[in-house]
């Protein structure tokens, strides 16, 4: 009773003084500036020789930015009205690649933050738990084998990182979960999703998907456009929105099971209902941008470590971050070898799994198997 009422008070102590900080609006502020200029840089550069000035001119075009027919054809699929060839070049293919970025950083980011929350996991993320591999699954099964579902990829990625997380849920389960159980669940369930995406391929008769397939194992924004922003928009903007409305209750899961009870909080209840809106995000984001490794993983980290662990902030700095980091590594995947582009997810798993590894080494203890 006594732990209760110190955590009631210091909960009423943290509302009183605000959650919003100079350093959250500060962080938000800089993730901003560095989402603009990452794609400022990522638009400058394709095979329609630009520019930086001719590209910029078009990203900014009063023409293009204040016209309801353009916005209706990039959002609807409506009749393209007539531009200027930068301003189709800009508009039509190198900018849905930044906004498919930024969904999906920011979508990845909020899954692992809620990721980590629901199962008091800080090595927790969609990738690691096997959500990214079970909804990578259903995803390439519907383009190598229905490919006529396509419209409906952030649904079926869901379904199948819902049965990933599931499976991974019943075989930690030992009346209750560890870390440790959790991260060799993951791995089991990761393995085995990858091996029966590999299957997939010996039904795949086009070389074109194929490549394809190829390409979105590894996660790349390569050849994403407008249809692609239509199909993760609506999802990503639920899923976020609940997120950051969960917040309070991401906080108490913090606090332990029985805390958490003893506040009134129906805790299985808060907690699977949560992992269906960070599954739905990564699904958003997997749908179209492919399996993106340990992102979820090393950007609520970063956050936490600049303005701290209150899920309010964290939350919010999370979808600032996400696509700062995202553009900024897809920039790198793009223009580090040159003319050869290099898929984004071999860049997030190059940062990612050290520093998966160093999160392992760092915790004193992972709970007993």
């Amino acid at each position: 009773m006594a732990e209760s009422q110190s955590v009631v008070d210091r909960a009423t102590t943290r509302k009183r003084e605000g959650w919003v900080t100079g350093t959250l609006v500060l962080f938000c502020l800089a993730s901003m500036v560095v989402t603009i200029a990452a794609g400022l840089v990522q638009v400058s550069f394709g095979e329609y020789s630009m520019t930086f000035r001719q590209a910029w001119t078009a990203v900014f075009n009063p023409a293009v930015i204040f016209d309801l027919d353009a916005w209706s054809s990039f959002l609807f699929g409506t009749e393209r009205p007539e531009m200027s060839t930068e301003s189709v070049v800009v508009w039509n293919l190198r900018l849905p690649r930044v906004f498919v970025a930024i969904i999906t950083g920011a979508t990845l980011s909020v899954s692992g933050a809620v990721f980590q929350a629901v199962t008091r996991n800080e090595l927790a993320s969609p990738f690691v738990l096997g959500v990214s591999s079970g909804a990578g699954f259903a995803v390439l099964a519907t383009l190598v084998v229905f490919s006529g579902l396509t419209p409906f990829l952030p649904l079926i990625a869901a379904l199948g990182g819902t049965v990933a997380f599931a499976i991974v849920y019943t075989i930690a389960w030992k009346g209750g979960t560890s870390p440790v159980r959790l991260v060799l669940a993951g791995v089991i369930v990761n393995m085995v999703f990858q091996s029966l995406q590999q299957g997939l391929f010996f039904f795949a008769d086009d070389l074109g998907v194929v490549q394809t397939a190829i390409a979105w194992i590894t996660g790349s924004f390569t050849g994403t456009g407008w249809e692609e922003v239509r199909i993760a928009v609506l999802p990503a903007a639920v899923s976020i929105a609940i997120a950051l409305a969960g917040a309070r209750q991401l906080n108490v899961l913090m606090l332990g099971e029985n805390t958490a009870r003893s506040l009134g909080m129906r805790v299985e209840r808060v907690r699977f209902f949560l992992s269906a809106v960070a599954i739905l995000a990564a699904s958003a984001a997997i749908a179209v941008a492919g399996v993106v490794s340990f992102f979820g993983l090393v950007v609520p980290h970063i956050v936490r470590n600049t303005v701290g662990g209150d899920y309010r902030r964290l939350m919010v700095g999370c979808v600032f971050a996400g696509p700062a980091l995202m553009v900024t590594a897809d920039v790198g995947a793009r223009l580090a070898l040159g003319g050869t582009q290099m898929p984004v997810g071999v860049v997030t798993g190059l940062i990612g799994g050290p520093y998966f590894l160093y999160l392992m080494r760092k915790q004193q203890s992972m709970g007993e198997l």
